[in-house]
């Protein structure tokens, strides 16, 4: 494993760590606590020290799996980043709630679900511009940190937002997590260059395009109906696997794993800390952060 700054944070994070949506149930399958501890486990002797999840992602479910999980190991192993401004309806059912009262709610319930006293990095989760510019939420956010529930706080910026980068350090974030794949490159205009002159941490979420840039599907595949991605249309998904096909093609070295390549990609750029690829099972996470030592020049 290799490491990076988390930007200005002080922080040194492993540059793959791992994203944790799959956990609450929507990527179809329900996990069970010993399968949760395995993917955990391997995490750690891989040197993954980054798990991101998040309120929602179940109602609190991925947030309750990896408590219980550190509750029996060293907590301080880990950077643990979560998120706040929604509740769980449902299945891929969302209510945006960034009211300070909520988010209040929120932190509390987060704390509790991952039996930890601090969050390491809590970021605003994909809300809309209103939502953000709110100096009452962020005043409560910094007494947090002055009370020690918080270390750090973040971003994770909405696809259809532009200026929340721009805005972040004046809010007292540290750190922007994007979507950013060989796919969808908008972040490298879009908000790096306020990574760069504001010293902010940039995680990298979606690194595989959602599995996609893995290299194992192929036109005609269909997704079941508890799967997210189950909601990308024919026409966009049969689009994207040709994009693919031609990278396979053009751009990865014979007998590399394209996932692989996929990661390594996100991290020839050294303003990104961390990419946060998903997993389904064990042997995932070891193939992901293998690709620490496939950093592209």
């Amino acid at each position: 494993m290799q490491f990076r700054p988390l930007g200005s944070t002080g922080v040194t994070t492993s540059v793959v760590g791992l994203g944790t949506w799959q956990l609450g149930g929507e990527w179809g399958i329900d996990y069970a606590q010993p399968q949760v501890d395995a993917i955990l486990d391997a995490a750690d002797e891989c040197g993954i020290n980054l798990l991101d999840t998040a309120e929602c992602y179940g109602d609190h479910l991925s947030e309750r799996l990896i408590g219980d999980y550190l509750a029996r190991r060293n907590r301080s192993r880990w950077i643990v980043a979560t998120k706040f401004g929604h509740h769980f309806d449902g299945f891929l059912k969302r209510r945006e709630d960034f009211t300070v009262a909520g988010v209040q709610l929120q932190l509390e319930s987060s704390l509790r679900a991952l039996r930890t006293d601090v969050i390491d990095l809590y970021q605003f989760h994909s809300g809309n511009d209103a939502a953000f510019n709110n100096d009452a939420l962020w005043s409560f956010l910094d007494a947090a940190k002055r009370d020690g529930k918080i270390r750090h706080l973040g971003v994770s910026i909405n696809k259809t937002t532009e200026h929340q980068a721009d805005w972040a350090r004046a809010r007292g974030i540290e750190t922007i997590q994007v979507v950013h794949n060989r796919l969808d490159r908008r972040a490298e205009q879009l908000h790096f260059p306020f990574a760069v002159r504001d010293g902010l941490g940039v995680l990298a979420r979606v690194p595989l395009a959602s599995g996609l840039l893995s290299g194992k599907y192929r036109a005609g595949v269909t997704f079941s109906t508890n799967d997210v991605r189950a909601r990308i249309s024919a026409e966009t998904l049969q689009q994207d696997l040709d994009t693919i096909e031609r990278i396979r093609r053009d751009e990865v070295p014979d007998g590399m794993s394209m996932a692989q390549w996929a990661i390594a990609w996100c991290l020839k750029d050294p303003l990104v800390s961390s990419v946060i690829p998903g997993c389904k099972d064990v042997q995932q996470v070891r193939v992901n952060a293998e690709a620490a030592n496939l950093i592209l020049g």
